[in-house]
């Protein structure tokens, strides 16, 4: 049984709220990665929770990837819903999805998302609210789309946890 550490650690702790809301969600962000090193394309999409099938390292990215999307694309600025997987209803956990696409592209797919995340919230006030009207949570401000930002990321890196734990005995949080 392998354990690891990463080295970044938490924001400054005198950081003002930009800056530790930004810090919080970088550090879940970069556990999510984290846990994805090392893994095969294989190991990446085999499910080890029987009830929940959906629920496999390449899922949960897939699915980060679209919550970060929703979240400040679609919510924040107003964005058009149909380009995110999440609002398929035709589909169960349609986001969860990865049609046997490879780790490294999901990957690759999530950062960029991340980075163009992080660029929405440098071009905004965090008392913004969003511009999406067909949505009740489309009202909230930047400020409170952040914190859900940090609770699902961090939600989901634990879950990132167990299931690397599962596929080979990997543990560790930072």
């Amino acid at each position: 049984m392998r354990h690891h550490v990463i080295g970044t650690g938490t924001p400054p702790r005198q950081a003002d709220e930009r800056t530790a809301l930004i810090g919080w969600l970088d550090l879940q962000r970069q556990i999510l990665r984290w846990k994805c090193e090392g893994l095969s394309d294989e190991d990446a999409r085999r499910p080890v929770i029987p009830t929940s099938p959906d629920m496999t390292m390449a899922g949960l990215i897939s699915h980060m990837r679209w919550t970060e999307h929703i979240w400040l694309e679609v919510l924040f600025l107003g964005g058009d819903k149909k380009q995110n997987p999440a609002f398929d209803e035709s589909s169960k956990n349609a986001d969860w999805h990865t049609d046997g696409r490879p780790l490294a592209e999901l990957l690759a797919e999530y950062e960029a998302q991340c980075t163009r995340s992080n660029a929405i919230i440098a071009a905004a006030d965090l008392d913004d609210t969003g511009r999406h009207p067909d949505f009740r949570d489309g009202s909230a401000n930047l400020r409170w789309m952040l914190i859900h930002l940090v609770e699902e990321t961090g939600r989901h890196a634990g879950h990132a946890d167990i299931v690397r734990e599962l596929l080979d005995g990997t543990k560790g949080y930072y």
